[in-house]
């Protein structure tokens, strides 16, 4: 089957930059150009000769621009099947032209609707109905037809027309699945405004992912499992898997997921933070006033766990900081933060023997509102929740003890709560001067989790905060606590055997908070 001879083109789009370059040379090229209102009005400020669509159809544009395009001189021009002659002679017997092209993007729904304050009319006049009708119509006739929804294609479809006045079989199917996508996106964004307003943001009835894939990786978490990257084309959030990589070998699934667990505890401290993780938890932690001793302290906390681990900065990486990064005894992954600064990256690239191979991720702002979802797949389906990031009311913490905490612990009780919410369950925290000290994650019962935490901390746990991201089921782990010196704890509270944690820590004079809300992390 031969491909058409691009003839005519339609175009009308929302998104206009480009489109004056791409119609010009689709001119150059011999192709004739209609469009329809505004694309029109710029095509022609910008001198590319072109045809309204109006003129051709013999109708006006009318109710304020809602019906434009939805005729049969438009539609049978670009449904029309070439090889078939009832279809071709419909065409002769009703003046009907071609259009072998078809260049629309859509009014920017979701752009509008996320606006603070948006009003229903608003985001009801951003629907685009023919828009998404032409494409459909486009796309569903890919053997004849053209169509361009994203102003990124423009370069490849006009190469190809200049060289031969046609466009592939291939490219016309790869952009008719991209269209389709487009379209599916776009109406499952409308049918998620509609959901929220009528159901108050609850669940809805029925969901529709929309994830472009980005990169293919070198493999998944081992080496036999195929593994890619897809990102969600809506997103504003700052994130791993949509950072600038600056330097080194391509990232891992492995490195993703844990350059991911990285930012999502750094983001939630507003002094500057470091975080070191090592297989998705962290094993350093700290904040401090400047982001150099915040490193220094984080990488210190658990020093032979975090060599070859991934780190995580809230502040840009300066000199200072790249300085001690590069020291003898470190070996870094991958490192992510909002920046770095030209020094640090030739600190950071050159000095360490490892250098060439560290991953620099450049993350941007990190102020952006997080997702309100989780969205875990299980087999048959998935379990979607509300995101644990808000802040605790610290309002409704109680203390539990006849002691209260000291106010000079009161810095490290809020670090080590913050942080127990981003380890594994069964999760335990020893934190002291706004650092970790040691982690107990993942593990079947409280108590290993405890021994853990200890063993790490060692003789640096007296005079440390333990936080606990659940309640303790028996006083045994207070007890075992209390011959390191713990100097107050942080949990949630809620066992039938309060009572009795509360008495161990009365007899050994620990100082107990309920936060009265736990941080299960599965």
């Amino acid at each position: 089957m031969n491909s058409p001879k691009i003839l005519r083109a339609l175009i009308s789009v929302s998104d206009k930059v480009g489109v004056a370059a791409f119609a010009k040379g689709l001119v150059a090229a011999g192709v004739e150009i209609y469009s329809t209102g505004g694309t029109r009005t710029h095509l022609a400020k910008e001198g590319v000769p072109v045809k309204d669509i109006s003129d051709y159809t013999g109708f006006p544009e009318m109710m304020g621009g809602r019906l434009k395009t939805l005729h049969p001189k438009v539609h049978g021009g670009i449904l029309c099947r070439r090889d078939n002659t009832d279809d071709m002679n419909s065409l002769l017997e009703n003046g009907i032209l071609t259009f072998e092209l078809v260049v629309v993007n859509l009014y920017p729904f979701e752009a509008t609707v996320a606006r603070e304050g948006v009003t229903e009319e608003e985001a009801i006049e951003n629907i685009d109905v023919g828009g998404p009708t032409m494409i459909r119509a486009a796309a569903k006739n890919y053997l004849f037809t053209t169509v361009i929804t994203d102003r990124e294609q423009y370069s490849t479809v006009l190469e190809q027309i200049e060289k031969t006045g046609r466009t592939t079989l291939q490219l016309r199917q790869s952009l008719a699945r991209d269209a389709f996508t487009m379209t599916a996106n776009y109406d499952n964004a409308i049918s998620q405004f509609f959901i929220n307003r009528l159901e108050g943001d609850g669940f809805p009835a029925s969901i529709t992912l929309k994830y472009k894939r980005n990169s293919v990786l070198r493999y998944g978490e081992n080496p036999h499992q195929q593994a890619a990257v897809y990102v969600d084309p809506g997103s504003k959030i700052a994130g791993a898997i949509t950072a600038r990589q600056l330097n080194g070998k391509e990232l891992s699934y492995n490195n993703l997921l844990d350059l991911d667990s990285a930012l999502a505890i750094v983001r939630t401290f507003a002094k500057p933070a470091v975080t070191v993780i090592k297989h998705n938890n962290p094993c350093g932690a700290a904040v401090s006033q400047q982001i150099a001793e915040a490193a220094r302290k984080a990488m210190s906390g658990d020093p032979l766990s975090a060599f070859g681990s991934v780190l995580g900065f809230n502040c840009p990486v300066d000199a200072e900081t790249a300085e001690f990064l590069v020291a003898p005894d470190h070996f870094i992954e991958a490192i992510i933060a909002p920046a770095f600064n030209a020094d640090a990256i030739e600190i950071l690239t050159k000095k360490p023997k490892w250098g060439a191979n560290v991953r620099l991720l450049q993350v941007g702002d990190l102020t952006t509102n997080l997702s309100r979802w989780t969205i875990r797949p299980v087999e048959g389906g998935a379990l979607i929740q509300e995101a644990d990031t808000n802040a605790d009311p610290e309002d409704q913490w109680t203390i539990a003890t006849e002691k209260s905490p000291d106010t000079t612990l009161m810095n490290d009780i809020k670090f080590a709560w913050e942080l127990v919410r981003h380890v594994k369950s069964n999760a335990i925290v020893l934190c002291k001067n706004e650092m970790l000290l040691g982690a107990g994650a993942g593990q079947m019962s409280r108590i290993d989790s405890v021994e853990i935490a200890l063993k790490k901390a060692g003789d640096r746990a007296k005079g440390s905060v333990l936080g606990s991201d659940a309640f303790f089921p028996f006083p045994d782990s207070i007890e075992r606590v209390a011959e390191f010196g713990i100097a107050a704890i942080i949990q949630p509270g809620g066992s039938r055997k309060d009572a009795a944690v509360i008495d161990a820590c009365n007899k050994t004079n620990i100082p107990m908070i309920f936060t009265n809300r736990r941080h299960f992390k599965h």
